[in-house]
């Protein structure tokens, strides 16, 4: 997630110069001269300078696009190359996939019906987590109780049509880490905001608090600390804590570079991955919105980031890569290019690179209300047949 000016120079003799005089017809060679008025050296070849600074520095820039742009084919061959080979034997689902669904499932639009319907899709696939949207929090840290006001009736209605699933309260919003509006979770009355919402929400029967606060700086502190504070009072009341994750990079320290370069660092390190991954019970990759054009890049892409991540992950954790079940086309998002064909067998290329046996790992489909009937089928082809 980035000239000096040298000492005036004598004019060379040409031809016919050794008596000091120009030859006949001959254009003079410029020489420094010292103006009358005002006493200074006149050089008639200052004028030029600016010239070969330009194209110094043309050429300066020319040399730092092609290393860039070799640095980027690399780059890309060698995620088409990650993309190759064949995943290994049961690298399928673990039945600890997740769905984010849309604010609809709280707010009222959803009705009993609606509720049967997601339960017959869901019936035979391996998602076992529902990170349905009810926030977002005010920048405050607060929540509102009119944001999610037919909770109580969805969690119940899932619950008889799906036992066994989870259902979780999705909270989300913009962090001031790149503007002035948003959360600043340097504010210690934020962070207590941020816990009495989600005790609240815990209260009104979610079975655990899902954050996806964006963007996120890698390294902040500040974040790390309200993580541990939420993972205390979660426990507490026997409940999970659960967060989307920014990628990490895919190259060392390539968030810096790309902050640097563009304000938006969006990758995290491994490092700051890792530390995150062991505050909570869930983290959910983000392996959507990669600028990547074709199939097989962003394949590679993704089984290059379940590596990085599952390095990090403790085994007590459970890790989800995120599948694009959307379709827009925008800057860092290409749909020709990020299908979830090429996401289930990115993930599952790098599960059998990196730790093939792992149990707590699935994949988390973003976003219910975006999906197609070509994106559910590729995932139970893909990933859970």
């Amino acid at each position: 997630m980035d000239a000096e000016t040298g000492p005036v120079k004598r004019a060379e003799k040409g031809p016919g110069t050794d008596s000091g005089t120009e030859p006949s017809g001959a254009e003079p060679t410029p020489t420094a001269e010292t103006s009358p008025e005002k006493g200074t050296v006149i050089d008639p070849c200052a004028s030029r300078r600016p010239h070969h600074a330009l194209r110094r520095a043309l050429t300066a820039l020319s040399l730092v696009l092609l290393l860039l742009v070799l640095a980027l084919l690399t780059a890309e061959g060698a995620l088409r190359v990650n993309y190759s080979g064949e995943p290994a034997p049961g690298t399928r689902t673990r039945g600890q996939d997740a769905l984010w669904l849309g604010h609809a499932w709280v707010d009222g639009r959803k009705s009993e019906a609606d509720v049967r319907e997601l339960a017959g899709r869901l019936r035979g696939t391996g998602i076992r987590d529902l990170y349905v949207h009810s926030g977002p929090l005010e920048d405050d840290g607060t929540l509102p109780d009119a944001d999610y006001p037919k909770a109580r009736r969805l969690i119940g209605a899932l619950h008889r049509e799906l036992p066994g699933v989870r259902v979780q309260a999705w909270l989300g919003d913009v962090v001031a880490s790149e503007g002035p509006e948003g959360l600043r979770l340097e504010r210690p009355a934020t962070r207590s905001a941020i816990l009495g919402s989600t005790r609240r929400i815990l209260a009104a029967g979610f079975q655990g608090a899902h954050f996806d606060l964006e963007p996120l700086h890698s390294g902040d502190r500040d974040y790390l600390t309200l993580l541990d504070d939420l993972h205390a009072l979660t426990r507490a009341h026997h409940a999970l804590l659960s967060v989307a994750a920014h990628q990490i990079d895919p190259l060392p320290g390539f968030h810096s570079f790309w902050g640097a370069t563009t304000g938006h660092p969006k990758w995290w390190s491994q490092a700051y991955f890792g530390q995150v991954a062991r505050r909570v019970d869930q983290i959910a990759v983000m392996s959507y919105d990669t600028m990547q054009p074709l199939p097989s890049l962003y394949g590679g892409y993704v089984a290059q980031q379940t590596s990085l991540a599952l390095e990090v992950t403790p085994g007590s954790t459970q890790l989800l890569m995120g599948l694009p079940f959307y379709h827009e086309n925008r800057f860092g998002h290409w749909a020709r290019g990020e299908t979830v064909p090429a996401a289930v067998q990115g993930v599952r290329l790098g599960l059998s690179r990196t730790d093939a046996g792992r149990a707590r790992f699935g994949v988390a489909l973003y976003v219910d209300f975006a999906a197609t009937d070509a994106d559910w089928r590729a995932y139970r082809e893909g990933w859970v047949e």
